[in-house]
């Protein structure tokens, strides 16, 4: 089989040994993956990324050396099973949670070294982690399951501080379009995108967004005092899904007293949080990071039924030996949003 392996920050379409299943794992041909921040990202600060997680408690095996196949958004159909589990027929389209267990213990799929993600022909998944593609999704739309699954998971976060509130996305790529329409889905707001690039305030107000600001023409604190948020008025609750350094400490720096800070954008490399400011303010800041099974369920039937939209952030639909050129394009928020790669 091919796949796109990552290695010293350059990124191959090459052959690669096909994967297989074992226990309670099932086989499956990719069909379509899309290109996620975190890889754009971990493409140049994967160690940072390893390193991360490590400190965290969950840390991965995973050697960067070896190289690694990206893709953790996919859609596949079921090929072949390993032993104990048949849920899902042969054929069955699927798409499900990017996490597995094999001879070195957890691995997470498309950050694995051991297991290809869904930049290659092939993957091996956890059998009961899958879902089926319901009511006939197109592929495509299917894998965007996973990122919508993150903005679905930091709102359930927020809860009822979302109640009577000002709510503001601060960064409207993909993380933040996924925010903007869980947040919209619920029925909260107002819901305030804040992006530099015009494009992706394009984009923010075509998944709903109430209103969108250009932070060069007004300012974070100038929008909160235009809602009359804080003490006075509405909860201010802010949602950062940037992920760069020195972005949540912008937020915190802005954000009116008692607010709420949702961290979702994912940094690779050192930042720090002025802990004075934010103590002052009394502020509350939670992070948020991926989802549940019940989570990613609902948001696959919510892109089946229609109540999620994504024709229009899914800007490009392209080949797998093309990936790395994507990545490239990416670069430019005016003209995309999600490029998702397609294998015939």
């Amino acid at each position: 089989m091919k796949g796109i392996v990552a290695k010293n920050g350059e990124l191959i379409w090459t052959d690669l040994q096909a994967p297989e299943p074992g226990p309670g794992q099932v086989l499956v041909k990719t069909l379509t993956c899309g290109i996620c921040g975190t890889d754009l990202h971990a493409r140049g600060h994967i160690h940072d990324f390893l390193k991360g997680l490590a400190k965290s408690g969950t840390p991965l095996s995973t050697d960067p050396e070896n190289g690694i196949v990206f893709g953790h958004e996919f859609c596949g159909e079921i090929l072949d099973h390993g032993r104990g589990g048949q849920k899902f027929k042969v054929g069955t389209r699927v798409v499900g949670l990017p996490f597995l267990t094999g001879p070195r213990g957890a691995e997470y799929v498309g950050y694995s070294d051991a297991f290809p993600g869904g930049f290659a022909e092939r993957m091996v998944l956890t059998e009961k982690l899958l879902f089926e593609v319901p009511n006939g999704l197109p592929s495509e739309h299917a894998a965007l399951t996973e990122p919508f699954s993150v903005g679905a998971h930091a709102v359930a976060r927020a809860g009822r501080d979302l109640e009577n509130a000002a709510i503001m996305v601060i960064g409207c790529g993909p993380i933040g379009l996924a925010v903007i329409a869980a947040l919209k889905a619920r029925g909260v707001g107002p819901v305030i995108g804040l992006d530099y690039s015009a494009g992706r305030r394009a984009f923010a107000e075509a998944m709903g967004a109430d209103e969108v600001v250009d932070p060069t023409r007004e300012t974070q604190t100038e929008v909160w005092a235009r809602y009359k948020a804080g003490k006075r008025g509405p909860r201010s609750v802010a949602f950062e899904c940037v992920g760069r350094p020195g972005v949540a400490q912008t937020v915190i720096d802005e954000a009116p007293a008692n607010a709420l800070v949702m961290v979702i954008g994912n940094v690779l490399e050192d930042c720090y949080i002025d802990q004075v400011i934010a103590f002052n303010k009394e502020l509350d800041i939670r992070f948020s990071m991926n989802y549940s099974p019940a989570e990613f369920k609902t948001t696959l039937d919510d892109l089946a039924e229609g109540r999620i939209a994504t024709d229009n952030i899914i800007t490009d639909i392209i080949s797998p030996e093309n990936t790395p050129q994507a990545f490239e394009d990416l670069k430019d928020p005016e003209k995309h949003a999600k490029i998702v790669v397609k294998f015939d």
